[in-house]
C-alpha cells in the first residue's frame, strides 16, 4: 500500500517537541522582505487540520496548526504585508498578501471560547523544539479540497498509524472547554 501523504512535517514520522521549548520567529515564504512573527513560549493543542481555510504548503492534504495566546505573539517585521483573508470567518486569518502564507490567525470576538489564542503554523519557524501535532482535526473535510471520498479509510489510517487521532471536529477535551464557555455564557453553569 502506498503512503498517503498528510504532510511535509509528518510524513516522515511526528518529530516530539520539547516541553521547554521558549519559542521563535515565524517567516513568511517572500524572498525578500519577509513578514516575521515573534512567538515567546511554546505552542498548545498543536494538530493536523483538515478544514479549508487554514493554509496548507503545496501539495498538502493538512495543514498543521496551534494556538499561542495572543500575548505570546507579535509581528516584528514587514506588518503592512498582512491582510486578513476572510473578514467574515470567526478567525481573522493574517497572510502575507506577497507569498498568501498565513502568518497568524486571531479571534476578535471577545465572546468567542476561543478568544485569545492566536492560530499558528510551526512549519514556518526554523527553529527546533515546538510542541509536535498530537491529533487530526476536522478529517472529513479534506473531501472539500478535492480529496476523493473512497480515500478516506487510507487517511484515518495513515493517521493512526502516525499517532494523530482523528476527529471529524476537535479533540474532546477542545470540545468540552467551548460547551464549557458557552454553558457558562448562558449561565447554565456558574463562571
Amino acid at each position: 500500500m502506498a503512503t498517503v501523504s498528510i504532510h511535509p512535517s509528518v510524513d516522515q514520522g511526528v518529530k516530539h517537541g520539547n516541553p521547554n521549548f521558549a519559542g521563535g520567529t515565524l517567516t513568511c515564504k517572500c524572498a525578500q522582505q519577509q513578514v516575521t512573527v515573534k512567538i515567546t513560549g511554546n505552542v498548545a493543542f498543536n494538530h493536523a487540520c483538515g478544514c479549508t481555510k487554514c493554509w496548507k504548503p503545496q501539495g498538502a492534504t493538512f495543514s498543521v496548526v496551534g494556538v499561542v495566546p495572543r500575548d505570546k505573539l507579535s509581528v516584528t517585521a514587514n506588518a503592512q504585508k498582512l491582510k486578513v483573508v476572510d473578514p467574515s470567518a470567526a478567525i481573522q486569518r493574517h497572510a502575507c498578501t506577497g507569498c498568501g502564507v498565513h502568518m497568524y490567525g486571531r479571534i476578535e470576538n471577545k465572546n468567542h471560547p476561543l478568544y485569545g489564542f492566536d492560530f499558528i503554523h510551526v512549519e514556518l519557524s526554523k527553529e527546533v523544539g515546538w510542541e509536535e501535532p498530537k491529533f487530526a482535526a476536522f478529517v472529513s473535510s479534506v473531501i472539500e479540497s478535492g480529496t476523493k471520498p473512497e480515500q478516506m479509510g487510507a487517511i484515518r489510517a495513515r493517521l493512526k498509524e502516525l499517532g494523530l487521532e482523528p476527529y471529524d471536529c476537535l479533540t474532546p477535551q477542545l470540545m468540552d472547554l467551548i460547551a464549557t464557555h458557552t454553558a457558562k455564557a448562558k449561565g447554565v453553569l456558574a463562571a
